[in-house]
């Protein structure tokens, strides 16, 4: 049976044999670089995403933190240009009104903007209200205040598609008449002859919502870098800190990271530590992130980009990375992987198995054994998701390595009255909610098709078939409470190899640093 090595070893125990401890070293290393060489040589985009993803994952840092953070990488040198237009652009996504204040005290600037480009002046002066319309438009009304205010000097300057010009008076009682302005003609002419209009309260007025900012978002993003690192507007830089601090680290992570280059995101790396809350290495470590977080802070000296890409790999994407080998892998690749996988979970049935190895990394050599051990983890996934497919598999497997559990008798399947009514778990709540949706599209799918009873009648038949196949696969391996996380989730047989090595792995994790705090 699979040894998961859950039981803690015995320490002082030091009758283990060289040549195994040698030979299970070399298989993991072997297995490594077999990892290794499918995220080098084709996917290792793929593997910073993983990174990326799982340093989003990462609960522990405060706002002002973060701010502090992406400011430090903004502001290193040399300039960064693509970080900083990305953020700019989600602040116009996400709220245009903080830079529109900015723009619209320096809306001179825009003449250039407008300047020999109709389509940009069409949408922008061009929406004037015909007759029961509400109000012109934002540049239109700017237009349209302005020639009234200073019809002394710009009247003459707006051009008609009509037979004859309009008068002052005459536009003032029936304000649809402007839509017999041509409004091409009429802004090329104030660019010529009306500078007073650009810097104007009016044109000012108009762009303070920040809307104009989303006629060419590129445009105005070359516009702000500029103001931020040539011009140095300490507004820009105002609006810049609010929205890091107000907006979730998550959500800065995956939207930032993606865009760097693979030297900034080392500097990110290098930068995170200082602003992560510091946690005992021995508590927690019950995500990814947790057991992230300590590393990141432990070894933020020495650890390099490839070893966290590879520690993310193994540990917290098994499923992505066995997805990898089976896609990319060659014949001879694939074998090796299961060959090395078979020797390193049928080595030795032995508890202490792991005791030699994680000591080694009780001095110097603690990154290395993380890596072996997350590498250990990864091969007890790969054996966990290709062999354990039945109801007696998996129990067989939680008795020998002492994994108290309980069995669930419910399924997804069945109606939300049917669901764990007496239990609170996050999982049960789920359930229901995705019970719900999938009810939602059945009886949605069912009104679609009505139109022709034929097909109905087979659909109905499919997902009959369907559904009992469902429960006859479950009925068959069913789902389970385990005493590794108190028994707070229900896990299926899809979702469990991935609970268990993540699992091991934390529970080495937390052995190792807890015995190298009683080394002198």
């Amino acid at each position: 049976m699979l040894q998961l090595f859950l039981r803690e070893p015995a320490w002082d125990d030091d009758a283990r044999n060289d040549e195994y401890i040698k030979q299970r070293i070399s298989l993991l290393d072997e297995l490594e670089r077999l990892i290794w060489s499918f995220i080098s040589s084709g996917s290792r985009s793929e593997a910073r995403l993983w990174l990326c993803n799982t340093i989003s994952s990462i609960n522990s840092i405060r706002p002002r933190y973060q701010r502090d953070l992406f400011l430090s990488l903004l502001r290193s040198k040399p300039i960064k240009w693509h970080l900083a237009s990305q953020l700019l652009q989600l602040i116009f996504e996400k709220q245009p009104q903080k830079m529109g204040p900015i723009i619209a005290r320096k809306s001179c600037k825009l003449e250039k903007f407008f300047k020999g480009n109709p389509r940009r002046i069409l949408q922008w002066f061009s929406n004037f209200a015909g007759t029961g319309g509400t109000d012109h438009g934002k540049g239109a009304k700017a237009l349209s205040q302005f020639a009234f205010v200073n019809r002394d000097i710009c009247w003459e300057e707006l051009e008609w598609k009509g037979k004859h010009g309009q008068s002052p008076a005459m536009v003032a009682t029936k304000p649809h008449y402007f839509l017999d302005l041509d409004v091409l003609q009429t802004v090329d002419n104030f660019l010529e002859y009306v500078p007073e209009f650009w810097s104007s309260h009016e044109f000012s007025e108009s762009l303070k919502d920040g809307s104009i900012l989303l006629i060419d978002t590129q445009y105005f993003v070359d516009l702000f870098t500029n103001l931020m690192y040539e011009e140095e507007v300490e507004e820009v830089w105002e609006v810049i800190d609010e929205f890091l601090m107000e907006q979730s680290f998550s959500f800065l992570c995956h939207h930032l990271l993606i865009v760097l280059e693979e030297q900034d995101l080392c500097l990110f790396l290098d930068l995170l530590p200082k602003y992560l809350r510091q946690k005992s290495e021995t508590l927690g470590l019950g995500s990814a992130s947790e057991w992230f977080e300590v590393i990141l802070s432990k070894y933020s000296a020495s650890i390099t980009i490839d070893q966290l890409l590879l520690l993310t790999a193994v540990t917290s994407q098994g499923r992505h990375l066995l997805r990898l080998v089976q896609e990319e892998g060659s014949g001879e690749q694939k074998q090796k992987i299961k060959d090395l996988v078979s020797q390193l979970c049928e080595l030795s049935n032995q508890a202490n198995d792991l005791a030699t190895i994680l000591k080694k990394g009780l001095n110097s050599k603690q990154l290395v054994v993380i890596k072996r051990l997350g590498v250990q983890s990864w091969a007890i996934y790969y054996r966990l998701s290709q062999e354990f497919h039945t109801t007696e598999s998996w129990e067989s497997l939680f008795i020998s390595n002492g994994i108290k559990f309980r069995k669930s008798d419910k399924y997804a399947m069945l109606h939300d009255d049917e669901l764990l009514e007496d239990s609170g778990s996050d999982y049960d709540r789920r359930s229901s909610v995705s019970l719900k949706r999938k009810k939602h599209r059945k009886h949605k799918k069912k009104r679609q098709l009505n139109f022709n009873p034929t097909e109905d009648y087979e659909d109905e038949l499919v997902g009959y078939n369907l559904l009992s196949n469902r429960l006859d696969v479950e009925s068959k391996v069913g789902d389970w409470l385990l005493s590794t996380d108190g028994y707070s989730s229900i896990w299926s047989s899809v979702d469990l190899p991935e609970h268990l090595s993540r699992h091991c792995f934390i529970v080495w994790l937390k052995w190792m640093f807890a015995k190298s705090e009683t080394v002198p």
